[in-house]
């Protein structure tokens, strides 16, 4: 029997499966994974790692492997206009360090990261299996049982459902969740330009939502753009002309010519949230306890978060010798985590509302808002240290750069 079954083989679950084996290394544990084994190399796209994810991939000492391929983040512009405007003028800056050499955030690529975790789960033993989705759930007293798609069970005393926004697992352990669609669809693609970027990453507020500028190493950038769905779909299903002529009116020609590298692809946006985290011997993490408008660049670091809090109140059960899949254990799981991230599910929701909208007194509330924050430096500090995770006093050890 297993100890820790994790369903999911992105960052979020090889994250969980490594945090929680490298401070309890008797433990079991295992990652089922639904895509083939190799899929995963041929992601082109980037995330954004805040300074506090950043202090977890050092403790599983990948950090070193990662940040050769990671690009700073040194600075972040703020603007709001339309698309038609001929300038846009900048209501808001932030330096990108939260303290001396420690930027508030890194885009890190896809593979690299993901490369990195998977050689940590090698080096711990734990056992990666590709090809494999849930299909079936039964729960015991002392164990879980999870039927796989190729037929075989899985026995385990803790389930941890990494398995997105999507998640089987949760609607097969009864997990109801509050769930909307925005109407959007947000484009995703890794742009090459003529001069650098200098590091700095760029939020555009258009009409349709924002636009985000991320810079990666040499000369690229990765976008996430905001449209409305029918637009997205229209906008990636064109061809690299007619796309990179509408990308460069909202771009503009500071980096000089553009050319998309790899493949546009375009995912529909929303807000989900789990009614539980937890159900007996089933914790979420990740997207499947939420998802969220990418708006903040938190929906990745969330996980994290949860990550660092599941792994802590589970090593901590079981140095206690306390049965880990309990629900009064997990329910500290869920008290930890379940205020932050209906905190920034509200956040990230309110501003997609406030920032895709065109109507003129909102444009001019929100930019004098946004004008007062750039002349206040304490208020701006805080919010730096709030986007790179490090201004919370609870914060799971692992986030704060500390073994378990």
């Amino acid at each position: 029997m297993l100890d820790m079954l994790v369903v999911g083989g992105g960052y979020v679950g090889l994250s969980a499966a490594v945090a929680v084996k490298q401070a309890a290394p008797h433990l079991n544990v295992t990652v089922v994974e639904a895509a083939p084994e190799h899929v995963w190399k041929n992601d082109t796209r980037a995330s954004a790692v805040i300074a506090a994810a950043a202090k977890m991939l050092e403790i599983f000492g990948i950090w070193t492997e990662i940040e050769p391929e990671a690009q700073p983040i040194t600075k972040m512009i703020v603007t709001d206009s339309r698309t038609s405007d001929p300038v846009r003028p900048v209501f808001l800056t932030f330096d990108g360090e939260v303290a001396e050499g420690r930027p508030f955030a890194h885009m890190v690529p896809n593979v690299a990261m993901v490369a990195a975790l998977r050689g940590a789960c090698e080096r711990h033993g734990i056992d990666i299996r590709h090809g494999l989705s849930a299909t079936e759930l039964k729960t015991q007293d002392s164990h879980v049982s999870v039927t796989l798609s190729n037929g075989n069970t899985l026995e385990s005393r803790l389930v941890v459902a990494c398995d997105g926004v999507r998640s089987k697992l949760r609607d097969l352990a009864g997990i109801r969740t509050v769930t909307w669609d925005y109407g959007q669809s947000g484009i995703v693609a890794t742009v090459e330009h003529e001069r650098p970027h200098d590091g700095c990453a760029e939020e555009h507020f258009l009409p349709a939502g924002p636009f985000a500028i991320l810079p990666l190493r040499n000369n690229r950038s990765s976008l996430v753009w905001t449209e409305r769905t029918h637009d997205a779909d229209r906008l990636v299903a064109a061809d690299d002309l007619i796309f990179e002529e509408e990308l460069e009116r909202r771009f503009g020609h500071k980096l000089g010519t553009l050319k998309v590298i790899g493949d546009k692809r375009a995912f529909p946006l929303g807000l989900t949230l789990a009614r539980s985290f937890v159900a007996p011997r089933l914790a979420l993490a990740g997207d499947a306890a939420h998802g969220i408008h990418p708006i903040s660049g938190q929906g990745l670091n969330l996980g994290f978060k949860d990550v660092a809090a599941l792994a802590e109140t589970i090593v901590e059960a079981d140095r206690l010798g306390l049965d880990i899949g309990s629900i009064n254990i997990l329910e500290r799981y869920q008290t930890w985590r379940r205020f932050d991230t209906f905190r920034m599910g509200v956040t990230t929701d309110v501003l997609n509302r406030l920032f895709s909208n065109d109507t003129t007194p909102i444009r001019i509330a929100r930019d004098i808002g946004l004008g007062v924050v750039d002349r206040l430096p304490r208020l701006k500090s805080f919010f730096i240290s709030q986007a790179a995770g490090t201004a919370a006093r609870d914060n799971p050890r692992l986030l704060a750069g500390q073994m378990i």
